[in-house]
């Protein structure tokens, strides 16, 4: 609001513009003019394309809240994930097509959440659609706006994006995935994953610093947590990342340690990836959970490893996927 009132605001939505029409958008720097509406290496062009929007209740409870995440679901991505749980919508680039909307339309979904009485706007997989998304903030800010946003990334991002969504966006909730380059390219098809999602996730430390910062009902207004999905065979290289976080932002940075892995995609159906092909066990998750005390981590989240392992299917009721404070494990 503080940039809008300024006329900030719309100066970044600008610039941000400006980087589609030689698309520099994401690490992959495809080049296409997407303001002519040349599809980019992510299948996406000028128009942002929205899968759904809902009131969402499987985030942490900090941001799902008593009335919902307002969480818009765009379609397409930067990754291709080969065990991505909404590939649905993340890889059927002909079928998303047929979603595409104006950024009106955009602005509209953000209040039409905001009135159902959601607790924040929640964008999903918006690396690909970040000036897209900021100029239907612009909209919407004009047309009384007023909740926080929560920027729910894969982390393969620009610096220089996030650097003029500073003060746009109040809660970043990257994932972290891998901790080297080859998985990155063998499991999600994007090269140097660990350097790019690492110096994206360092800006966006220097935005927030390592403190949350709630309102007076509980919630989460602002701050940076980082999700941690545990794979089989330890694929990701948890302690890689603990490491990582600790050195080089700081303990006191939030995670949240995901149990909800399950084989679908690619990883279910393809010899390739047979490391992939089953839920990770009592016994790794244990492992992991060990792994935050071994890495003195502070602050942040995880799962219940029986009720994500039980309920988490394709059409799961996302109530039953509960978290718990890592500082109450023992």
């Amino acid at each position: 609001m503080k940039l809008w009132k300024t006329g900030e605001l719309t100066k970044r939505v600008e610039s941000l513009e400006k980087l589609l029409e030689k698309c520099t958008v994401c690490p992959k720097d495809c080049g296409n003019n997407r303001l002519k509406d040349e599809i980019a290496a992510c299948y996406s062009g000028r128009l942002p394309i929205v899968s759904s929007y809902t009131a969402h209740f499987g985030e942490e409870p900090v941001l799902s809240g008593t009335r919902g995440a307002g969480n818009i679901f765009f379609g397409n991505c930067n990754l291709r994930c080969v065990y991505c749980q909404n590939y649905q919508i993340s890889q059927t680039w002909k079928e998303q097509r047929k979603n595409e909307i104006t950024h009106e339309r955009l602005a509209e979904m953000m209040l039409e959440l905001q009135a159902k009485g959601c607790h924040n706007i929640g964008f999903v997989s918006p690396t690909h659609f970040a000036p897209q998304m900021a100029r239907a903030i612009l909209i919407a800010a004009e047309m009384g706006l007023r909740l926080p946003i929560v920027y729910n990334t894969n982390a393969y991002d620009s610096v220089e994006v996030l650097k003029l969504l500073d003060g746009v966006v109040d809660v970043y909730l990257p994932d972290l995935k891998y901790a080297d380059d080859v998985a990155g390219f063998q499991f999600s098809k994007v090269r140097g994953y660990k350097n790019h999602a690492r110096a994206a996730i360092k800006e966006m430390f220097r935005q927030t610093g390592a403190e949350l910062v709630y309102g007076d009902d509980g919630l989460l207004k602002s701050g940076l947590v980082i999700r941690l999905l545990v794979l089989p065979n330890d694929l990701a290289d948890l302690a890689g990342n603990l490491r990582w976080i600790r050195d080089e932002l700081s303990p006191k940075v939030a995670v949240s340690l995901m149990a909800q892995y399950y084989a679908t995609n690619k990883a279910a159906t393809d010899e390739r990836y047979i490391l992939l092909s089953r839920r990770i066990s009592e016994r790794e998750w244990f492992e992991a959970v060990q792994l935050l005390d071994e890495f003195g981590m502070e602050e942040g989240f995880m799962q219940e490893y029986e009720a994500a392992s039980f309920y988490y299917r394709p059409d799961f009721n996302d109530r039953e996927k509960p978290f718990r404070d890592i500082r109450d494990f023992e």
